[in-house]
Protein backbone atom coordinates (compact mmCIF):
# COMPACT_ATOMS: atom_id res chain seq x y z
CA UNK A 1 0.00 0.00 0.00
CA UNK A 2 1.93 3.08 -1.37
CA UNK A 3 -0.41 6.19 -2.42
CA UNK A 4 0.12 9.58 -2.26
CA UNK A 5 -2.57 11.89 -1.03
CA UNK A 6 -3.26 15.32 -2.70
CA UNK A 7 -5.80 17.72 -1.87
CA UNK A 8 -6.92 21.45 -2.58
CA UNK A 9 -4.95 22.08 -5.57
CA UNK A 10 -7.37 25.36 -6.42
CA UNK A 11 -6.23 26.23 -9.77
CA UNK A 12 -2.28 26.29 -8.62
CA UNK A 13 -0.53 24.38 -11.09
CA UNK A 14 3.21 25.72 -9.61
CA UNK A 15 2.00 24.02 -6.33
CA UNK A 16 0.77 20.97 -8.53
CA UNK A 17 4.08 20.79 -10.08
CA UNK A 18 6.15 20.85 -7.20
CA UNK A 19 4.36 18.80 -4.75
CA UNK A 20 4.12 16.16 -7.92
CA UNK A 21 8.29 16.71 -8.78
CA UNK A 22 8.55 15.87 -4.32
CA UNK A 23 6.23 12.79 -4.83
CA UNK A 24 8.15 11.21 -8.12
CA UNK A 25 11.62 12.10 -5.82
CA UNK A 26 10.10 10.57 -2.45
CA UNK A 27 7.92 7.90 -3.38
CA UNK A 28 8.45 7.06 -7.31
CA UNK A 29 6.47 3.90 -6.92
CA UNK A 30 3.27 5.85 -4.88
CA UNK A 31 0.08 5.74 -6.87
CA UNK A 32 -1.71 9.59 -6.48
CA UNK A 33 -4.83 9.70 -4.96
CA UNK A 34 -6.60 13.40 -5.69
CA UNK A 35 -9.03 14.50 -2.49
CA UNK A 36 -11.07 17.37 -4.49
CA UNK A 37 -11.29 21.16 -4.91
CA UNK A 38 -8.79 20.96 -8.52
CA UNK A 39 -10.54 24.81 -9.51
CA UNK A 40 -11.47 27.88 -7.48
CA UNK A 41 -9.49 30.22 -6.30
CA UNK A 42 -6.17 30.26 -9.08
CA UNK A 43 -5.26 31.00 -12.70
CA UNK A 44 -4.78 28.37 -14.20
CA UNK A 45 -8.03 25.50 -13.80
CA UNK A 46 -7.89 23.99 -16.94
CA UNK A 47 -4.05 23.33 -17.08
CA UNK A 48 -4.49 21.74 -13.29
CA UNK A 49 -7.39 19.58 -14.01
CA UNK A 50 -5.33 18.04 -17.16
CA UNK A 51 -2.64 17.35 -15.39
CA UNK A 52 -4.89 16.11 -12.27
CA UNK A 53 -6.61 13.28 -14.77
CA UNK A 54 -3.61 12.24 -15.97
CA UNK A 55 -1.46 11.56 -13.19
CA UNK A 56 -4.25 10.67 -10.74
CA UNK A 57 -5.35 6.81 -10.11
CA UNK A 58 -8.83 8.78 -8.13
CA UNK A 59 -9.90 12.17 -8.23
CA UNK A 60 -12.88 12.96 -5.76
CA UNK A 61 -15.05 16.11 -6.11
CA UNK A 62 -14.66 19.03 -4.09
CA UNK A 63 -17.33 21.98 -2.96
CA UNK A 64 -15.30 24.53 -5.85
CA UNK A 65 -15.33 21.54 -8.46
CA UNK A 66 -19.29 21.58 -7.78
CA UNK A 67 -19.51 25.32 -7.40
CA UNK A 68 -18.29 25.75 -11.27
CA UNK A 69 -20.73 23.12 -12.15
CA UNK A 70 -23.67 24.18 -11.00
CA UNK A 71 -23.90 21.38 -8.63
CA UNK A 72 -23.61 23.15 -5.08
CA UNK A 73 -24.97 26.80 -4.01
CA UNK A 74 -21.78 29.24 -3.84
CA UNK A 75 -24.03 31.63 -1.95
CA UNK A 76 -22.59 30.74 1.11
CA UNK A 77 -18.97 30.96 -0.25
CA UNK A 78 -17.08 34.06 0.71
CA UNK A 79 -17.60 36.76 -1.53
CA UNK A 80 -13.79 36.26 -3.17
CA UNK A 81 -14.62 32.59 -3.33
CA UNK A 82 -17.31 33.35 -5.45
CA UNK A 83 -15.91 35.90 -7.42
CA UNK A 84 -13.25 33.15 -8.53
CA UNK A 85 -15.83 30.81 -9.30
CA UNK A 86 -17.59 33.03 -11.81
CA UNK A 87 -14.42 33.44 -13.36
CA UNK A 88 -13.47 29.86 -13.52
CA UNK A 89 -16.62 29.17 -14.72
CA UNK A 90 -15.42 31.42 -17.66
CA UNK A 91 -12.17 30.15 -18.39
CA UNK A 92 -12.78 26.25 -18.27
CA UNK A 93 -12.71 24.20 -21.72
CA UNK A 94 -15.81 22.24 -21.95
CA UNK A 95 -13.53 18.78 -21.67
CA UNK A 96 -12.49 19.73 -18.41
CA UNK A 97 -15.59 21.00 -17.40
CA UNK A 98 -16.72 16.97 -17.94
CA UNK A 99 -13.51 15.64 -16.31
CA UNK A 100 -14.52 17.39 -13.17
CA UNK A 101 -18.68 16.04 -13.84
CA UNK A 102 -17.06 12.30 -13.57
CA UNK A 103 -15.41 12.72 -9.71
CA UNK A 104 -17.21 10.82 -6.94
CA UNK A 105 -18.10 12.16 -4.02
CA UNK A 106 -16.35 9.22 -1.95
CA UNK A 107 -13.96 6.71 -2.68
CA UNK A 108 -12.76 3.33 -1.22
CA UNK A 109 -9.46 1.19 -1.25
CA UNK A 110 -7.48 -1.14 0.59
CA UNK A 111 -8.98 -0.36 3.75
CA UNK A 112 -9.01 3.64 2.76
CA UNK A 113 -12.18 6.04 2.46
CA UNK A 114 -11.16 8.85 0.11
CA UNK A 115 -13.76 12.08 0.86
CA UNK A 116 -13.07 16.05 0.32
CA UNK A 117 -15.06 17.26 3.30
CA UNK A 118 -16.87 14.23 5.89
CA UNK A 119 -17.60 10.91 5.71
CA UNK A 120 -21.06 12.19 7.29
CA UNK A 121 -23.36 13.82 4.77
CA UNK A 122 -20.41 14.76 2.39
CA UNK A 123 -22.43 16.47 -0.20
CA UNK A 124 -23.32 19.18 2.53
CA UNK A 125 -19.51 20.44 2.70
CA UNK A 126 -19.13 20.41 6.48
CA UNK A 127 -15.56 20.57 8.32
CA UNK A 128 -14.08 18.47 10.17
CA UNK A 129 -12.28 20.77 12.46
CA UNK A 130 -12.43 19.26 16.54
CA UNK A 131 -12.10 16.17 18.67
CA UNK A 132 -16.43 16.34 18.55
CA UNK A 133 -16.51 16.31 14.22
CA UNK A 134 -13.89 13.28 14.52
CA UNK A 135 -15.95 11.30 17.07
CA UNK A 136 -18.94 11.77 15.39
CA UNK A 137 -17.23 11.13 12.02
CA UNK A 138 -15.38 8.19 13.01
CA UNK A 139 -18.83 5.99 13.18
CA UNK A 140 -19.93 6.96 9.95
CA UNK A 141 -16.88 4.87 7.52
CA UNK A 142 -16.10 1.40 8.11
CA UNK A 143 -12.73 1.42 6.82
CA UNK A 144 -9.41 2.07 9.13
CA UNK A 145 -8.20 5.06 6.81
CA UNK A 146 -10.63 7.64 6.34
CA UNK A 147 -8.51 10.72 4.40
CA UNK A 148 -10.01 14.08 4.24
CA UNK A 149 -8.80 17.79 2.72
CA UNK A 150 -11.51 20.67 2.55
CA UNK A 151 -10.00 22.61 5.79
CA UNK A 152 -6.71 22.99 4.06
CA UNK A 153 -5.04 22.23 7.61
CA UNK A 154 -3.45 19.09 8.04
CA UNK A 155 -3.48 16.70 10.84
CA UNK A 156 -3.17 13.35 11.86
CA UNK A 157 -6.05 11.91 13.88
CA UNK A 158 -5.87 8.54 15.70
CA UNK A 159 -8.61 6.61 17.80
CA UNK A 160 -7.73 3.84 19.76
CA UNK A 161 -9.65 0.87 20.16
CA UNK A 162 -10.99 1.70 23.47
CA UNK A 163 -12.12 4.81 21.83
CA UNK A 164 -9.60 7.46 22.89
CA UNK A 165 -8.45 9.85 20.68
CA UNK A 166 -5.15 11.62 19.95
CA UNK A 167 -3.08 14.20 17.41
CA UNK A 168 -0.24 12.64 16.22
CA UNK A 169 2.88 14.96 14.58
CA UNK A 170 3.47 14.97 10.66
CA UNK A 171 4.71 11.39 10.54
CA UNK A 172 3.43 8.27 13.00
CA UNK A 173 3.28 4.55 12.26
CA UNK A 174 0.01 3.00 10.97
CA UNK A 175 -0.68 0.91 14.48
CA UNK A 176 -3.44 -2.60 13.84
CA UNK A 177 -6.55 -2.13 15.83
CA UNK A 178 -6.38 1.84 15.22
CA UNK A 179 -8.18 3.94 12.91
CA UNK A 180 -7.32 7.39 11.78
CA UNK A 181 -8.74 10.29 10.43
CA UNK A 182 -6.13 12.18 8.30
CA UNK A 183 -6.09 15.56 6.79
CA UNK A 184 -3.61 15.74 3.54
CA UNK A 185 -3.51 20.08 3.63
CA UNK A 186 -3.60 21.80 0.27
CA UNK A 187 -1.62 22.02 -2.37
CA UNK A 188 -2.30 25.03 -3.83
CA UNK A 189 -3.21 27.12 -0.94
CA UNK A 190 -2.36 25.72 2.47
CA UNK A 191 -4.00 27.47 5.48
CA UNK A 192 -2.22 26.58 8.75
CA UNK A 193 0.51 29.74 8.69
CA UNK A 194 2.60 27.49 6.52
CA UNK A 195 2.76 28.79 2.87
CA UNK A 196 4.50 25.40 1.33
CA UNK A 197 2.33 22.89 -0.75
CA UNK A 198 1.18 20.02 1.54
CA UNK A 199 0.30 16.44 0.51
CA UNK A 200 0.63 13.23 2.70
CA UNK A 201 2.32 10.22 1.65
CA UNK A 202 0.95 6.82 2.77
CA UNK A 203 4.10 3.44 2.37
CA UNK A 204 5.63 0.48 4.70
CA UNK A 205 2.89 0.77 7.28
CA UNK A 206 3.31 4.95 7.86
CA UNK A 207 1.84 8.22 7.05
CA UNK A 208 3.91 11.62 6.71
CA UNK A 209 2.62 14.49 6.01
CA UNK A 210 4.82 16.73 3.25
CA UNK A 211 5.70 20.06 2.55
CA UNK A 212 7.32 21.48 -0.58
CA UNK A 213 8.55 25.09 -1.88
CA UNK A 214 7.38 26.82 -5.35
CA UNK A 215 7.21 30.11 -6.88
CA UNK A 216 4.43 31.48 -5.06
CA UNK A 217 5.15 35.45 -6.47
CA UNK A 218 4.81 33.46 -10.11
CA UNK A 219 1.40 32.52 -8.89
CA UNK A 220 0.04 35.53 -7.55
CA UNK A 221 1.75 37.27 -10.64
CA UNK A 222 -1.15 35.41 -12.72
CA UNK A 223 -3.77 36.08 -10.70
CA UNK A 224 -3.23 39.63 -10.94
CA UNK A 225 -3.14 39.62 -14.93
CA UNK A 226 -6.88 37.31 -14.68
CA UNK A 227 -7.94 40.35 -12.57
CA UNK A 228 -8.64 37.37 -9.38
CA UNK A 229 -9.49 39.24 -5.99
CA UNK A 230 -6.42 40.80 -4.00
CA UNK A 231 -7.26 39.19 -1.10
CA UNK A 232 -6.81 35.95 -2.71
CA UNK A 233 -3.55 36.96 -4.08
CA UNK A 234 -1.90 38.32 -0.76
CA UNK A 235 -3.42 35.36 1.30
CA UNK A 236 -0.95 33.10 -0.53
CA UNK A 237 2.22 33.71 0.68
CA UNK A 238 1.21 34.38 4.36
CA UNK A 239 -0.10 30.40 4.35
CA UNK A 240 -3.61 32.07 5.65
Amino acid sequence: MRYAVISDVHANIEALEAALRDIRKQAPEAEILFLGDAVGYGPEPNECVSLLRDTCRILIAGNHDWGVLGLTNIEYFNEYARAAIHWTKDAMLYENMETLRAFPLTKSLDNILLVHSTPIRPSEWNYLLTMHDAEANFGHFREGICFVGHSHRPFILERLASGEMRLLGDRAKISKGRRYIINAGSVGQPRDGDPRACYAIIKDGRIELMRVGYDIEKTQGKMRKAGLPVFLIERLSEGR
